[in-house]
């Protein structure tokens, strides 16, 4: 917008105003004027409140997606677990009395390998999510 045409008008803004409309002139680089002139034609547009409810619309789908897959992966996270420890229960005979010692030592190596194991997974980027997703793909062709 040109400078042709515009009317230059004084309005007074409480500190905390100013200070926010400064820090937000700094962020975004762009003149005090600019923010202004934007916020007062948004105000006063006829479709303003339309926009908002689209705008805020648009988030709330997109947080709502984000939690639905949040809770899809707790849910794989909290059954694999389950899964695991029932298997293991099953599988892991009772202790003597005698072997508590060798079996702290044992359990702590096999802790280590698989806290390494984990950290490489992780950062290969393997998740169970994503082998889950594509086994279902798979699933949904006809593969095994």
């Amino acid at each position: 917008m040109s400078i042709v045409g515009m009317v230059e008008t004084k309005v007074y803004l409480p500190g905390e105003v100013v200070r926010a409309l400064d820090e937000t002139a700094r962020r975004l680089r762009r003149s005090k004027s600019e923010i202004v002139r934007a916020a007062v034609a948004s105000y006063l547009s006829p479709d303003g409140p339309e926009a908002l409810e689209a705008a805020l619309s648009r988030r709330l789908d997109r947080l709502s997606r984000q939690v639905d897959r949040l809770e899809r992966d707790l849910t794989i996270s909290n059954e694999t677990l389950a899964l695991y420890v029932r298997t293991w229960l099953r599988n892991v005979p009772s202790l003597a009395a005698g072997d508590d010692a060798a079996a702290s030592d044992l359990a702590r190596e096999r802790y280590a390998r698989f806290i390494d194991a984990l950290a490489r997974r992780l950062s290969a980027g393997k998740l169970l999510r994503n082998e889950i997703g594509s086994d279902e793909a798979g699933a949904a062709k006809g593969e095994t």
